[in-house]
């Protein structure tokens, strides 16, 4: 008999040689209480939570939490059914409602998760004879949809508009033509220049989609993400977005004002094929969307929070994945796997709590600590962020 698990040798080994040498598993943290958007148990230890994604904080929002807890009393614990079946409840329309409201677009369109959301609408919109035009860091939501559908993918070195432009003009000036691009790529924090890439686009006849994950809530006067910042959100066909960032819940959604854009319901597969989301998570959502439109506020002290961090730690002497602070997403680059864990597991033990990124999510084959700022972290937080950087790259020898 083959093993079927024989392909994974490879990485086992890499593992069990990372564990070995007595670094904890960054892969299997626990939480044991969370009190806060920025504050956590760890291994019973308070600890500052520096790699959540909860980038407006809206976890334990007291407007975000009652909603839930109405639902749930009102509607169950579940849906038990797919959206075109039985599970369409009252509060999946007015989640709806509220995306619409929120990037004053005609249409909008809920998932059970954000990879399902671009699994579904690529896999769905793009396929065989179809052309996928894609950055290369693109998420890997993004080339599992791609592959779903049976495009064609035409892959251009990242954030290259000049690499972008010139595999459009290689292709066939009558085919289907889809260019997926991200506002905000989550490893590196680095923004796209969606208006020149969106302009190129358009010359060649093709659709656009903008997975905006990374940036909803806190970039662009409204929080409607990058497009909006650079002016060409209308030039956009379709926007992707997910709760489990800013929104601070679980689920995806895409919104679009293609007018044939509702016959989604009954052809996108993963849409018609998957039980719908929990009552007490649209409500959550509904209301935190709703909440978000007005969080002028929050987004400038987030991005406070962001320049104060990325400066504090390029001063430090740390390698950063961005020249400045591009978004609410600091990536800190490591010489390597091994150092990257005991900086890791060093951060963690001084009360830090980072994501360690290593091949094959992270670009260039790099291992980084990304580090993702919350709009609820205190003044006196980020200052104590960077002490505990100090202390544990000290220690590790990486400054």
């Amino acid at each position: 008999m083959t093993d079927l698990f024989s392909k994974f040798d490879a990485l086992i080994a890499q593992r069990e040689g990372l564990l070995s040498t007595g670094v904890m598993d960054p892969f299997s943290l626990v939480m044991e209480e969370v009190k806060s958007p920025t504050v956590a148990v760890v291994n019973g230890k308070e600890t500052i939570l520096l790699g959540t994604y909860n980038y407006m904080g809206m976890t334990f929002d007291d407007d975000v939490i009652a909603a839930g807890k109405k639902a749930l009393d009102e509607f169950g614990a579940g849906t038990t059914g797919s959206r075109v079946l039985n599970g369409t409840f009252q509060g999946h329309k007015e989640c709806e409602d509220a995306l619409k409201e929120f990037y004053d677009m005609k249409y909008a369109m809920v998932f059970s998760t954000g990879y399902q959301a671009n699994l579904g609408i690529i896999s769905t919109i793009a396929g065989k004879g179809d052309y996928i035009i894609l950055d290369i860091d693109s998420h890997a939501s993004i080339y599992d949809g791609c592959k779903m559908g049976d495009a064609e993918i035409v892959a251009f070195r990242h954030n290259d508009v000049e690499a972008l432009e010139k595999r459009l003009k290689r292709l066939p000036a009558d085919a289907g033509k889809l260019v997926v691009l991200e506002g905000v790529y989550s490893m590196l924090g680095d923004v796209a220049p969606l208006k020149e890439m969106i302009r190129v686009s358009k010359e060649a006849g093709a659709m656009i989609l903008v997975d905006e994950a990374h940036s909803m809530g806190f970039i662009g006067e409204n929080g409607r993400g990058v497009a909006e910042e650079q002016g060409v959100l209308d030039d956009v066909d379709f926007v992707i977005g997910t709760f489990s960032k800013s929104v601070g819940t679980v689920g995806g959604f895409c919104v679009s004002n293609h007018p044939k854009f509702e016959i989604m319901r009954l052809v996108c597969r993963p849409y018609v094929f998957t039980a719908s989301l929990p009552p007490a998570v649209v409500a959550c959502s509904a209301t935190s969307i709703r909440k978000l439109m007005h969080g002028g506020n929050k987004r400038a002290h987030l991005w406070e929070n962001s320049k104060t961090l990325h400066k504090g730690l390029r001063d430090l002497g740390f390698q950063l994945g961005t020249p400045e602070a591009q978004s609410a997403i600091i990536a800190v680059i490591m010489p390597d796997l091994g150092q990257g864990a005991m900086m890791w597991q060093a951060l963690l033990e001084n009360g830090l709590y980072v994501n360690l990124a290593r091949p094959p999510a992270t670009p260039a084959g790099m291992t980084l600590l990304r580090c993702s700022l919350c709009a609820e972290h205190t003044a006196e937080q980020v200052a104590d962020i960077l002490d505990r950087f100090e202390r544990a790259g000290k220690a590790v020898g990486i400054i």
